[in-house]
């Protein structure tokens, strides 16, 4: 039986947590396309709804990267998923990474400001 390995990359999402990490549009473009160069198979770049910058450089790397496939993340909530729709007309098509809350405090709170 054959195995392939692909490597999913969550360095310009997940990267971006670190206290006082904050890039630029063009810094991030430029990253994912040196992840693109390496081969990375799947990039994560980017929480399209968290922010007009988030949007802007999701947006961006979308339409730009060629190669790999880029990826957003999403909350499971309708606003997000639209979100995320959009970027996806603007490039070739990605996937999402959906992801609900697990902490009881953070569930109760995320549900209740989306409920109705």
């Amino acid at each position: 039986m054959s195995q392939q390995v692909i490597i999913f990359d969550t360095t310009l999402r997940d990267g971006e947590q670190a206290l006082q990490a904050s890039l630029s549009v063009k810094e991030k473009l430029q990253i994912a396309l040196a992840l693109e160069r390496m081969g990375v198979d799947v990039m994560e770049v980017g929480f399209p709804v968290s922010s007009p910058g988030d949007f802007e450089s999701v947006q961006t790397i979308a339409r730009t990267i060629k190669n790999s496939r880029v990826c957003a993340l999403a909350r499971c909530v309708e606003k997000d998923i639209d979100v995320a729709a959009e970027i996806v007309k603007s490039g070739r098509g990605f996937p999402y990474s959906y992801f609900i809350a697990t902490s009881p405090m953070q569930y109760r709170h995320q549900t209740a400001q989306y409920a109705g």
